[in-house]
């Protein structure tokens, strides 16, 4: 029976690494704390189980999972099942990848994309194949062809090799949520309308009563709706839309951290600076200084 890995195999922060397992029973991870790295699974076949934060699940072909940094998560082969054969990438993601996640969302900074279409499973499939075999390139010369060979986790090294890895996790992503079965119908437009309004201003001095006001509900009526259909408070939402201003603010301009805070609606750059460390693995200038490879 395989090993369980308990509090282990947790990747540093700034790596990109990729690979296919193919389980069976007995096979399980858990990390009490989570990973800096932000984790990606793409099942093809078998079932898994899922648990992160207070949200659990359990996982079957065309599913995919998207697992933020720093909050407890365990994995394993799902009961029952003869196994469990799955893609997976750490990495951190771009900011315009978790406004394209938001809609999927389950709570505790965990995103499932339920039944993605068969129809670009094959591509999938080959997307993760030339991301495996992207991030072994070492940044010269032609980089490595796409073979039907055995798959073994790769690490990648170089920057253009990471930089090849992230575009394939961008397709994926973008491919899955075109293709997939959709969010949760029948979400109340009043809750909508407030995602909109958190959205378009992060910046603003938004607070539960604020935004229960702007869609005509009470703040105890509308923080109990917010959380059962957004799966998740409206603070914390405010928050993660603000650091994903923040994220494109340091991507996009010369704004140093405490300008970048304040235009963010952080009450301060240290606040700030926590934060966004939490959501990303890097602190503001750690961040901006990968992006511009300095």
């Amino acid at each position: 029976m395989p090993a369980t890995a308990e509090d282990m195999s947790v990747p540093a922060a700034d790596l990109v690494i990729v690979g296919h397992f193919d389980q069976t029973p007995g096979y399980a991870v858990r990390r009490k704390a989570g990973a800096p790295s932000w984790l990606m699974m793409w099942t093809q076949a078998g079932a898994g189980h899922v648990e992160q934060g207070e949200a659990a699940f359990t996982v079957g072909a065309g599913d995919l999972i998207v697992l933020g940094s720093m909050t407890g998560h365990h994995y394993r082969v799902a009961s029952g099942a003869s196994h469990w054969a799955f893609w997976w990438v750490h990495f951190q993601p771009r900011p315009s990848w978790l406004t394209w996640l938001s809609p999927y969302a389950r709570g505790s900074r965990c995103h499932l994309v339920r039944a993605v279409h068969e129809a670009v499973n094959e591509r999938l499939d080959h997307t993760f194949r030339r991301a495996n075999a992207d991030a072994r390139w070492p940044g010269h010369g032609a980089p490595p062809e796409v073979a039907r060979r055995p798959l073994r986790p790769a690490v990648a090294v170089a920057p253009q090799a990471r930089e090849l890895v992230l575009n394939a996790v961008e397709e994926v992503l973008l491919l899955a949520t075109a293709a997939a079965a959709g969010p949760v119908e029948g979400r109340d437009p009043r809750i909508r309308r407030a995602e909109e309004l958190i959205a378009a201003e992060p910046d603003a001095p938004h607070t539960v009563a604020s935004l229960a006001g702007s869609v005509a509900l009470s703040p105890s009526r509308f923080a109990h709706l917010f959380a059962e259909q957004a799966d998740r408070t409206p603070m914390q939402a405010v928050r993660e839309a603000r650091v994903r201003h923040a994220a494109r603010l340091l991507e996009v301009t010369d704004m140093d951290v405490g300008q970048v805070a304040t235009a963010s609606g952080f009450a301060s750059p240290f606040h700030f600076s926590r934060t966004f460390r939490k959501e990303y693995g890097f602190s503001p200038r750690q961040y901006r200084s990968r992006l511009r490879g300095t």
